[in-house]
């Protein structure tokens, strides 16, 4: 059992430049979340350092640092919705073993698609923020014209942002109603 293992991680540690993250953790690409933890949770056990920390220096225990090492960068990646998708996206493309790998700059670039997609929700400019924001508040105080007003104003400096354009309809729809009430 000792040397198949042994034969295991030498294997496993040559390969791991050309594995992406799901191979490491003997994984299908649409593996759900809980697939995902169940795998890290098998290989860690198998390949925790702790295990073999009593070895001296040998080629086995650095196989096994490794290869654990992968198995939690991997499990990291993977774990995490946008970075998973942003990874699928990576090694599914053309480049797929430059990108085999998530690098800092990876996460960074996918922190900043974040950002930027949240800030393009909320809003790109500051008046179109100021101007929503404060629909926002009018509606709580329930002053629908006022909030009408104030969301077609933000809608001037953002007239593709579809969440004040989404915010708009729902407020002509309540109108709407509370007029047929009348």
């Amino acid at each position: 059992m000792e040397l198949e293992f042994a034969n295991e991680a030498e294997t496993l540690a040559q390969l791991l430049d050309q594995l992406d993250y799901f191979q490491v953790l003997k994984l299908e690409q649409n593996a759900t979340p809980n697939q995902i933890r169940e795998a890290f949770h098998r290989e860690s056990r198998a390949f925790h350092p702790d295990r073999y920390n009593a070895l001296p220096a040998s080629p086995l225990k650095e196989n096994v640092n490794r290869v654990y090492k992968r198995i939690t960068e991997s499990y990291v990646i993977l774990r995490d919705d946008r970075a998973r998708q942003k990874y699928l996206a990576d090694i599914n493309g053309p480049d797929r073993q430059q990108k085999l790998r998530f690098t800092p700059a990876d996460e960074q670039e996918a922190r900043e698609q974040q950002k930027k997609a949240q800030v393009e929700q909320i809003g790109m400019t500051v008046k179109g923020r100021q101007l929503y924001t404060q629909a926002l508040r009018e509606l709580e105080q329930e002053k629908a014209e006022a909030a009408m007003r104030s969301l077609k104003m933000a809608l001037t400096f953002e007239p593709g942002n579809q969440l004040f354009k989404d915010k708009a309809v729902e407020l002509e729809a309540a109108a709407r109603a509370a007029a047929k009430k009348k």
